[in-house]
């Protein structure tokens, strides 16, 4: 029998695993040790509405009130008045006129304390703002100030951006690869079920036939050998160039072009294995490490592109990645442009610009170590280039896709 996730457990585990990029904790009181009084119901308002307006503006999260900064549940000794004041925040501290795309609102009981817990997805076809009219963003564990004209949406970005969250019609749980789920959910948080699991992690919901699953479930954790059922091009294409520039007609010069194929997590591991056969080009003998193979270009530098296209490229476009490899440079070319909330410029200043199209996505595999700080990813490339006293990237981005050539200059 299927498990329905109580909310309370689903507000537990999120205590757990702390303070994020999706999660943030207020407390309900103020003063010193041994002398605590309840904050003033105002300024908690402000928290809440504040907190929410970030989420929905960046990747989506959660906010409980009553809970300190290192997950101690402290509760609410206010009234029921004011409490009720606080319910009311979604709607009272935000931009009059807006509603915020929440999916949870309520008060709950936990240790024997009241808290507050309120959950936010992230907005797909508007800015949001606070009563005074001010735009705000999450970003890491902080909300920092955004300008209105940087979180504009064109139809196919909110398209994209609403797709890893669509409901697959006739997927079932059986349809996933069971192996990786279970070892994933079983190390989760102190252990969960693999239905509690992608209820937890806002993968699926429990209705009235049973659990229904979202896109992002089927892309990441569908069987390798069937995800062309949910997608046609999960996969990346290797494309082997003679020469420096890509011909077409009589003069077309790609001499090799293999593809691999699978979910996500799969390609995530793959993707290197793939692309490695092309870089190496010497094996060189260690005293210390045995038999050595070196590559054209960084490692590093490789693996970090592959894992940006694979977790930030656009789903709902029906093309794959792929990734030329020229005489003397490599193209990794993801379907789908650059989001409006970044720019070419963002990214070159190396100032932790980040948006994800796949915030469901992007934190599975961050949890999972498959990806590490958000926003570092491109830092993380240019240094490695630079190490290696290689030429910086060329990123470039136009209506239908995103790109980055490292060359061996």
């Amino acid at each position: 029998m299927e498990e329905v996730l109580l909310i309370q457990e689903r507000v537990k585990h999120t205590i757990i695993l702390g303070e994020s990029h999706f999660r943030e904790f207020k407390t309900a009181l103020e003063g010193k040790p041994g002398n605590k009084k309840p904050r003033l119901t105002k300024k908690i308002c402000e928290d809440i509405g504040e907190a929410l307006v970030a989420f929905a503006n960046a990747d989506g999260g959660a906010i409980l009130i009553g809970v300190e900064d290192d997950g101690t549940i402290t509760g609410i000794p206010h009234n029921e008045d004011s409490i009720s004041a606080m319910l009311a925040a979604v709607k009272t501290h935000i931009y009059q006129g807006q509603e915020l795309p929440l999916t949870a609102s309520m008060k709950l009981t936990l240790d024997k304390q009241t808290i507050l817990y309120f959950s936010v997805n992230k907005g797909t076809t508007q800015i949001y703002q606070l009563p005074d009219g001010r735009c705000v963003r999450r970003k890491d564990t902080s909300t920092i100030p955004a300008f209105i004209n940087e979180i504009q949406f064109s139809r196919q970005e909110i398209r994209s951006r609403e797709y890893e969250g669509d409901f697959v019609d006739g997927a079932l749980v059986t349809d996933l690869d069971l192996g990786i789920l279970q070892t994933i959910a079983a190390s989760y948080s102190g252990g969960l079920s693999v239905e509690l699991y992608l209820q937890q992690i806002g993968f699926a919901v429990f209705g009235t036939n049973g659990l229904r699953l979202k896109r992002a479930a089927v892309l990441l954790f569908a069987k390798s050998n069937e995800i062309s059922r949910w997608h046609p091009r999960c996969q990346i294409r290797f494309l082997k160039v003679h020469g420096d520039t890509l011909e077409s007609g009589e003069k077309y010069n790609v001499i090799s072009d293999e593809s691999i194929q699978g979910n996500i997590f799969d390609l995530c591991l793959k993707a290197w294995e793939g692309l490695r056969p092309y870089l190496a080009y010497q094996t060189t003998f260690s005293t210390v490490a045995g038999f050595e193979q070196k590559y054209t270009y960084p490692e590093e530098a490789c693996k970090e592109v592959l894992l940006n296209a694979i977790a930030h490229r656009d789903y709902s476009i029906q093309n794959g990645i792929e990734i030329y490899i020229y005489n003397n440079s490599i193209e990794i070319k993801s379907p789908g442009t650059l989001l409006s909330t970044l720019s070419i410029k963002n990214l070159y200043e190396l100032e932790g610009a980040h948006e994800s199209r796949n915030p469901l996505i992007a934190r599975v595999l961050r949890e999972n170590k498959l990806m590490r700080e958000l926003g570092e990813g491109m830092r993380r490339i240019f240094d490695a280039m630079y190490e290696t006293e290689f030429e910086r990237p060329t990123l470039y981005s136009n209506g239908v896709w995103f790109s980055i050539t490292l060359s061996r200059k």
